[in-house]
């Protein structure tokens, strides 16, 4: 018999034998604690390491983190990519580079079409106009990408220059658009007939108490009587700056609660100065936090009618953690209450005086395009101020 076919045999027996016990050492060894101080670090060394397509590290932590925070199962908790971070701390601001127009994600099918643009900003000064429908960035179309994917492209460095591509009364053009600083009204104000002053508020980050006092001052210079307050569509925001306007308008006493985490109660308190005229507050299902306790609290006082539709029901409050990758976390850490101590959560703010609207109207006064002599609940509030 011929002993050295065997041993090649054995040979490459052997060799195939320690190559698949290397294989597995290697893949538990790797999966072991020197990996990481925890699961969730092993596993993602684990799918990095040894996945085989390839994964993407960003992505992964992201995933996981988006995860962790749903599984809180609470509703106002949130993760934000460090782009996603970067936009909301512009929001909060009120101020960001870009060019100055509203867009809306209704149609993104043939486009974006700008419901808005920004007075004095960059879009303004070409030429844009609400009801131009864009088509294009840079010559890149942007038909059927999401609003996010079309503010990514138009977004830019201060004093650089998009190519805008839009379309007006179905002509095509394209225009330089020079992106610049852009801020953000956050108080408007409108003389309504019958001396009744209108003031939108549009949210209540930063300047809201400074643009909000200085609106009501400049109604009341031309003569306003009434005063209607429009914090429909509101997100809310900053609670110094709720605070203040409050102060500016309700008498002495408690204006605002809070119970963070770990039980510790505050009480935010007016002083005796308060401005006294007839009041109207404007709430609907889109008027959150700041928004709800501003229109709870004129409506605890006995001082503003609520009128619109029931708002959404936010009592908890967050505090934004950026995280070492430039993402962050919205965390809940406490809740709101109402000057009487009422928590609003899931329950939110029943008006004194309900009107309903449909699907069109809503979209209007979303986007700032209904005239208050065609907005039901303008009217709605003007007959309670005159009655």
């Amino acid at each position: 018999m011929n002993k050295k076919p065997i041993f090649l045999v054995l040979t490459h027996f052997l060799v195939a034998v320690t190559a698949v016990v290397l294989t597995v050492a290697v893949v538990f060894f790797s999966n072991g604690t020197l990996m990481g101080s925890n699961k969730l670090q092993q596993l993602e060394n684990l799918i990095l390491n040894n996945y085989v397509d390839g994964a993407d590290q960003k992505e992964l932590e992201d995933a996981a983190a988006q995860a962790m925070i749903e599984t809180l199962g609470d509703r106002w908790s949130y993760y934000m990519t460090a782009e996603e971070y970067e936009a909301q701390m512009e929001q909060n601001n009120n101020a960001y580079v870009g060019i100055g127009v509203t867009i809306s994600g209704q149609d993104t099918e043939n486009g974006m079409l700008i419901i808005a643009v920004a007075e004095g900003g960059p879009a303004e000064k070409a030429g844009l106009l609400p009801g131009d429908l864009i088509i294009a960035a840079d010559g890149q179309s942007i038909v059927g990408k999401t609003t996010g994917e079309v503010q990514g492209l138009i977004k830019g460095k201060e004093g650089t220059t998009v190519q805008i591509t839009y379309l007006r009364n179905g002509v095509e053009s394209t225009v330089a658009v020079t992106r610049a600083m852009v801020k953000t009204p956050v108080a408007k104000a409108k003389m309504l007939p019958g001396n009744i002053g209108l003031v939108t508020i549009v949210n209540f980050n930063a300047n809201c108490a400074k643009e909000t006092k200085a609106a009501v001052q400049k109604l009341l210079d031309e003569g306003a009587q009434k005063l209607i307050f429009d914090v429909r569509n509101n997100p809310g925001g900053r609670v110094t700056e709720l605070v203040s306007v409050l102060d500016y308008l309700l008498p002495e006493g408690a204006l605002f609660r809070s119970k963070d985490n770990k039980g510790r109660e505050s009480v935010e308190n007016s002083d005796a100065a308060c401005l006294e005229m007839p009041m109207a507050v404007l709430v609907n299902g889109n008027s959150y936090s700041a928004a709800e306790f501003f229109a709870a609290a004129l409506q605890e006082y006995e001082w503003a009618t609520v009128v619109g539709e029931k708002t959404v029901g936010k009592g908890n409050y967050q505090v934004t953690y950026k995280l070492q990758d430039g993402s962050a976390v919205g965390l809940s850490i406490g809740k709101y209450y109402t000057p009487q101590g009422k928590h609003l959560e899931g329950v939110g703010i029943m008006p004194d005086v309900v009107v309903p609207v449909d699907d069109k109207t809503a979209a209007a006064i979303y986007a700032g395009t209904l005239d208050p002599e065609e907005d039901p609940q303008i009217q709605s509030a003007i007959k309670a101020l005159t009655e």
